[in-house]
């Protein structure tokens, strides 16, 4: 490689500048300009002070490198631009066409230059099947022996072909396209008709020329996904909270699904509430250290079983004495933290529990147990075995780094280590099983209590960069750059780096986006409702280069329609509303969602209201969910009264002059107050019960569809869940237990005593 090749595209320094608007934007060689575009690259955002900035050609030659795309030197960029313009003729077939239903679309199949072509639809069939050969699955040295279902439904008996529609064969549209040479072939491009008459669902694309066959994933996607009728008819609310905080006399130190489910109807009979959000449920670490944050879990297709309550598995009550005494013994170390005050500690949780559950594993499960239990592990299919690898491997290997033979899904060493560990995965596919059916449960209780809308479950917005979903998932998450946020009004001149592996979006097409519509499928099971963190990484996410700022990144663009059309069409097979958190999206993001039938999300303290004055409740567009704060901010009071400014001055890291920010926070509740008095929210000097009362009153006015009460402001917990940027022994981020103002524990029995929560829950069930 020449010195002068790699400086010219590293550093772009050619002196000019080009003038856009008002800001002068530092010029990009072209080449690299073109090839950042033709792989979706933007080269222009906005920063915090709302002026263009042109994104730097070592950033770019970064991402495009996370992306596959070699971009260091002017003969990398020419060779990947000429692969880039030819890699969509090498395909005979797309690897994935996503059309919406009711509308014509066309699709591109090539072949050689004046050849004959036919091009076909193999209809999904109406119920996912299994072959007449297909057996109780079985964990063995080959990865291959775990059957493969197209859908999550009750497994159906029966062969492929009973009842299998007709196939239908697509009219060749008249569209001349001038042929191309590709790798010394000339290839030309015929292009077919997919009809408005194809039903929702995933089917298959057939082409044939000269003996020659492709196939691909075609998807047809719902227009607009439509509300439930329990969400359009009338304003529901109910408490949103982290699951792990909510402790009762009976678990494990650890909020889990029986205390989920008793809360759902704690909250149904007594509050007139029609949901409970438990916060993200997401798998974690099998050893530790455990991660603590909801936010960053190793796998968003399965559950935690730290959730799972072990009294409530049907085996556990069938034990011995003696192996009952051994559950006994296992929670005896955790039992007592429930009434402890010390932050949650999940190791030590997680150990007692492991102990305890593999003592009710090796009980033996009655004949329809155990059919229910493979066919749940058929139902999940390749991926459940994959990630109970995952956690095998992960155990045996007792926190020692992965070699690299392991680190390679599908290598010799790793499908051996399958076969010898095969208990261990049979055990990580059980634990699935087991909190899968408690949080159906915790479901049902809350809709048999009344509720009209029940769990609202939450997708986190990524994954931890050395877990499962990115070991399972070899290169559909790009490697070498993560999630963030750039620069802006919202979030600072810092900007932020979420810390994510983002998907990668031309293999995650090359997938036939399989990956996404599982773990869709999964999110999905159990609920009434489902929120989705960070929307705008369906348009685009920030990518940052490892080991730089937030602020030297660039946005990489993603097929928005393919995303949210499937995103639609797995909720509408679910009857799921989806809640996307799209504090972030831009304008037009937030309209494209909302004409999909997408509810957005309103984070009040975020979104109106910076300077405390809110606009009247009609004022507000309507929306899908309003809440006051997010979840890694203090609580209402605590936040309007500045703690969390006391707090990052006393932990080190408040990165404005403290005077200014309580300066700020200041007139922020001035405003809310002065606000709130005028709308007749509250008196002129209301108290702090009255402040929170009147905030949640004026919540109730607005069009929202649902209002999420946050439980710590119920009770008058004042501490953070969370502070960023503050060091894991500072402050015990995502380990607080739920308690009130004075920092008394609040236990979920004991949640209905509390005068403050029935007074809140007086006014959220006022009439209007």
């Amino acid at each position: 490689m020449r010195h002068e090749e790699t400086t010219r595209a590293a550093s772009g320094e050619h002196g000019a500048t080009e003038r856009h608007g008002s800001s002068a934007l530092p010029s990009l060689p072209e080449d690299l300009a073109e090839l950042a575009a033709l792989c979706g690259v933007q080269t222009v955002f906005t920063d915090a002070a709302g002026t263009e900035r042109r994104v730097s050609p070592s950033t770019l030659v970064s991402v495009l490198g996370a992306l596959g795309v070699p971009a260091a030197t002017p003969s990398d960029i020419t060779a990947s631009i000429l692969r880039m313009r030819d890699d969509a003729w090498r395909d005979m077939l797309p690897p994935a066409v996503v059309v919406r239903q009711g509308a014509e679309a066309h699709v591109p199949v090539h072949v050689n230059d004046g050849a004959s072509v036919s091009c076909w639809v193999e209809l999904e069939p109406a119920e996912p099947v299994l072959p007449h050969n297909a057996t109780p699955w079985r964990v063995g040295p080959a990865p291959a022996v775990t059957p493969r279902r197209a859908a999550a439904a009750p497994v159906p008996r029966g062969t492929a072909d009973d009842d299998a529609p007709a196939p239908r064969h697509l009219r060749q549209a008249d569209v001349v396209v001038e042929p191309q040479v590709v790798d010394g072939r000339k290839i030309g491009r015929a292009t077919f008709v997919v009809p408005d008459d194809l039903p929702l669902g995933w089917h298959t694309l057939h082409a044939e020329s000269q003996g020659t066959t492709a196939t691909g994933v075609l998807v047809v996607t719902p227009e607009r996904l439509d509300a439930p009728a329990v969400i359009a008819e009338r304003q529901t609310w109910g408490f949103l909270t982290q699951l792990y905080a909510v402790r009762s006399r009976d678990s494990w130190g650890f909020g889990d699904l029986a205390d989920l489910a008793d809360l759902a109807w704690l909250t149904a009979n007594n509050a007139r509430a029609d949901f409970v959000a438990p916060g993200p449920l997401h798998a974690t670490e099998p050893t530790a250290p455990i991660t603590a944050s909801p936010y960053l879990p190793t796998s968003r297709r399965f559950l935690s079983p730290l959730y799972i309550r072990i009294e409530d598995i049907r085996e556990t009550a069938y034990l011995s004495a003696a192996d009952r005494s051994l559950v006994e013994w296992a929670g005896e170390p955790v039992r007592d933290m429930s009434a402890d005050s010390a932050p949650i500690d999940r190791e030590a949780v997680w150990d007692a529990k492991k102990s305890a559950l593999e003592v009710v594993f090796t009980f033996r499960r009655s004949a329809a147990r155990q059919t229910a239990f493979d066919e749940f592990v058929l139902e999940q299919g390749r991926g459940l075995v994959d990630f109970a690898t995952w956690c095998a491997i992960a155990e045996h290997l007792g926190g020692q780094e992965w070699p690299p033979d392991l680190m390679d899904l599908g290598s010799p060493a790793v499908s051996m280590l399958r076969g010898s560990l095969q208990d261990r995965v049979e055990f990580y596919c059980w634990l699935q099983w087991v909190a899968d059916e408690q949080l159906r449960r915790a479901h049902r209780v809350g809709l048999e209590a009344g509720m009209r809308v029940g769990i609202v479950k939450e997708l986190a917005s990524g994954v931890h960069p050395e877990g499962a979903d990115v070991w399972a998932q070899p290169g559909l998450l790009a490697r070498g750059v993560s999630v963030g946020v750039p620069p802006s009004s919202a979030i600072g001149a810092e900007g932020r780096n979420r810390g994510l592996p983002p998907w990668h979006p031309r293999e995650l097409a090359r997938a036939g986006y399989a990956p996404f519509r599982d773990l869709l499928r999964t999110a999905l099971r159990h609920c009434g409702a489902l929120r989705v963190g960070h929307a705008e990484d369906l348009f685009r996410s920030w990518w940052i280069p490892g080991g730089t700022k937030a602020t030297a990144g660039a946005y990489v663009t993603y097929d928005h329609e393919a995303l949210v059309g499937i995103l639609c069409l797995e909720a509408h097979r679910a009857g799921v509303p989806l809640i996307a958190d799209d504090g972030l999206a831009s304008p037009d993001e937030r309209e494209y969602l909302a004409s999909r039938g997408v509810l957005g999300a309103t984070v009040l303290f975020a979104d109106h209201g910076g300077d405390g004055v809110l606009p009247t409740p009609s004022e507000l567009p309507p929306r899908g969910l309003v809440t006051p704060t997010p979840p890694d901010l203090p609580p209402t009071a605590s936040c309007l009264a500045g703690e969390h400014i006391d707090l990052a001055e006393r932990l080190g890291i408040l990165g404005e002059d403290a005077q200014v920010q309580r300066s700020r926070a200041r007139a922020r509740k001035e405003g809310v107050m002065t606000s709130l008095s005028r709308m007749g929210m509250t008196t002129f000097d209301p108290s702090e019960r009255e402040l929170v009362e009147g905030l949640y009153r004026y919540l109730r006015d607005t069009p929202a569809a649902m209002v999420g009460v946050s439980l710590a402001d119920a009770v008058g917990e004042r501490r953070t869940q969370a502070q960023l940027g503050a060091p894991v022994d500072a402050y015990p981020s995502w380990r607080v237990p739920l308690a009130d103002g004075s920092g008394a524990l609040v236990m979920l029995e004991d949640l209905f005593t509390s005068a403050r929560l029935r007074s809140l829950v007086a006014v959220l069930n006022e009439e209007g």
